[in-house]
């Protein structure tokens, strides 16, 4: 499921299998509705999400979360199977920024596929990033010194 599919999702408003919560703080509420999903037509039941204005908000997800989603599932009886997703969503990458690393390396997509990315790709988006701390003006130039400046040449 991507970003797009759970937009497309939510634009159609709640329904009779839809059901919209900005947080998991509304938790007890949402086990009522996950039981009338069981109980009809089965349903999404989506967390991070505005109901009025279907703006996706996220959530913070950390251990005590999933905790409280899984005793909050273990009231359901009888018990239940549930898929549960957890989508993250990334801006896109954007020229002049500076690149993101994780653990120290870089790494990009290529296809479907998550490859470190090459020194030389990295290097050029920290250039983009840092044009002015990377320009070839600021470089030292090994084994020159002032004697071998042209002064006419300078003018």
């Amino acid at each position: 499921m991507t970003i797009d599919d759970i937009q497309k999702l939510i634009d159609k408003d709640e329904s009779v299998t839809l059901e919209l919560k900005k947080t998991t703080g509304e938790l007890k509420d949402a086990m009522h509705t996950a039981c009338a999903f069981l109980n009809t037509d089965g349903g999404w039941l989506i967390f991070g999400v505005t109901p009025t204005s279907r703006r996706i908000l996220g959530q913070d997800v950390n251990d005590n979360t999933q905790r409280e989603i899984s005793q909050a599932l273990s009231g359901l009886e009888p018990a239940v199977e549930v898929k549960i997703l957890i989508a993250i969503y990334f801006d896109a990458f954007v020229w002049g920024h500076e690149p993101y690393t994780y653990a120290g390396k870089p790494y990009y997509r290529v296809e479907s596929t998550t490859k470190q990315m090459p020194r030389e790709l990295f290097e050029e988006r920290l250039r983009a990033h840092h044009p002015d701390f990377y320009a070839w003006e600021r470089r030292e130039s090994d084994g020159l010194g002032i004697a071998d400046l042209n002064e006419d040449r300078i003018r």
